[in-house]
């Protein structure tokens, strides 16, 4: 079973979130900030994570480039989620990170679950 992390401070938000992967089969674990998050990524090593950009403690720009710069996390698939309205600004503060891609709040889950297949199936490709 493929492991998902979502990193996200709204509660509501990453429970909903949660329930949906969980229907879809994810084992799903929440991080409502970016010290949890960073510190899970490293022990558990997800397959995936969803990370909103805006946090308290750590911003998710911190959080993806430490993650990048660690080599045991590196090459975990990020989806950034957002409000942020600059898409370009962001990925410039996000050059280290190898595999990442954007959705903006309000997002399609759709789009999220096809995204979400796409680049797990992109990591298995690669295995």
């Amino acid at each position: 079973m493929k492991k998902i992390l979502i990193i996200e401070d709204n509660r509501e938000t990453g429970n909903i979130l949660k329930e949906i992967l969980i229907k879809e089969g994810y084992d799903v674990k929440i991080a409502n900030d970016g010290v949890t998050g960073v510190l899970y990524s490293q022990k558990e090593l997800p397959d995936l994570i969803l990370l909103d950009l805006l946090l308290p403690k750590i911003s998710g720009f911190d959080i993806a480039n430490r993650l990048a710069e660690n080599d045991k996390t590196r090459k975990i698939p990020v989806i950034v989620i957002s409000t942020l309205a600059d898409e370009k600004q962001s990925r410039d503060k996000l050059k280290k990170c190898e595999i990442i891609k954007f959705m903006k709040k309000p997002y399609n889950i759709e789009d999220l679950m096809l995204e979400i297949k796409a680049l797990l199936k992109s990591k298995d490709d690669k295995k």
